[in-house]
């Protein structure tokens, strides 16, 4: 029996596609899941929208700020279920676990930005809670960082965040082969 699955996008807001914090590696990744939103309506699989909103005074997704919003792209879907959330993990303080339960949702697939931080995040914690977990690398992205002691490429923290992912969480895929293994499981 196929277990049922749901796909989560996480924060695919103007901040990361157009704004300060552009993602910049790898490239094409608004393309990839924007198709994976196609299959997943093809296939009738939820579709879980997550929204970071900044508390207190952190930069960045500021709620009602142009670089909040869910980009145009996303934001023209209807979602099964959506999140606002204020953490890395889309399972902290939301209902996001309640959801998947309810609906007896199994796998997660997981997509959006930025891959090391909110997308690794919540992939792991899905694990730990039990899911399966569906990486869909290609239809995530990150950017470069430069801190006090390390100046990382973003090439550099998406590769070391799926392997990871690909060594302990999750199944890690492009989104091409998560449609190929859709298209087998509905045949």
């Amino acid at each position: 029996m196929n277990k049922k699955r749901a796909l989560i996008v996480i924060d695919v807001q103007n901040g990361y596609v157009t704004g300060a914090l552009q993602v910049t590696y790898p490239s094409g990744s608004l393309e990839k899941i924007l198709h994976a939103i196609d299959v997943a309506k093809e296939y009738n699989i939820p579709l879980i929208v997550v929204q970071h909103t900044s508390v207190g005074d952190a930069h960045g997704f500021i709620k009602g700020t142009y670089e909040w919003e869910l980009h145009e792209g996303v934001k023209k879907f209807t979602p099964d279920f959506f999140i606002e959330k204020n953490y890395p993990s889309a399972f902290v303080q939301t209902k996001l676990e309640s959801y998947l339960r309810e609906n007896f949702i199994e796998t997660l697939a997981v997509c959006g930005y930025a891959t090391q931080v909110c997308c690794d995040t919540t992939a792991r914690y899905a694990m730990h809670l039990g899911f399966e977990v569906e990486f869909l690398y290609d239809a995530t992205a990150t950017l470069g960082l430069k801190t006090p002691i390390y100046d990382v490429s973003a090439k550099e923290l998406f590769e070391a965040a799926v392997a990871t992912q690909e060594t302990v969480f999750s199944k890690v895929m492009r989104v091409a082969e998560w449609h190929e293994t859709l298209l087998k499981n509905h045949r």
